[in-house]
């Protein structure tokens, strides 16, 4: 992977940030609060160390929601379009950002799937799904 940096926003693009690889995860996380916040099937992550992610506009926009009874877990988004947006790890240590939320290719695929015995009871592996290249035919 490149060094070179990669941007990411929000749908309204109040929020912007840039971050440089490497990355040290990037993985779907299929537990019950990952699935919550995203509303779909499993949150998308990637991790960067603190100094290699910058805010550059609208960190200001940024709404944080910290779980009383997790240890770990965070959710953040754009308090004026709601999306998702990266947000500071507890520990200090990482950056977590939504892979959805980046305008770039990260130059990398997700390596695993976690907490995967909690996914959701409807859960279908995206390989075995009819594929459109758009919307799909009107019946």
């Amino acid at each position: 992977m490149s060094e070179q940096t990669i941007t990411g926003s929000c749908v309204c693009g109040a929020v912007r940030y840039a971050a440089t690889p490497p990355f040290f995860a990037f993985q779907y996380c299929h537990c019950t609060r990952c699935r919550k916040a995203s509303g779909t099937a499993h949150a998308t992550n990637l991790f960067v160390k603190t100094a290699q992610f910058h805010w550059v506009a609208g960190e200001d926009n940024v709404q944080r929601f910290d779980l009383p009874t997790a240890k770990y877990w965070s959710h953040t988004f754009c308090k004026t379009c709601g999306s998702s947006t990266p947000w500071l790890s507890r520990t200090g240590k990482a950056v977590i950002i939504p892979a959805g939320t980046l305008d770039d290719d990260p130059g990398m695929a997700p390596e695993r799937n976690i907490f995967f015995a909690s996914r959701a009871s409807w859960y279908a592996h995206a390989a075995d799904l009819e594929t459109f290249d758009e919307s799909p035919p009107r019946s």
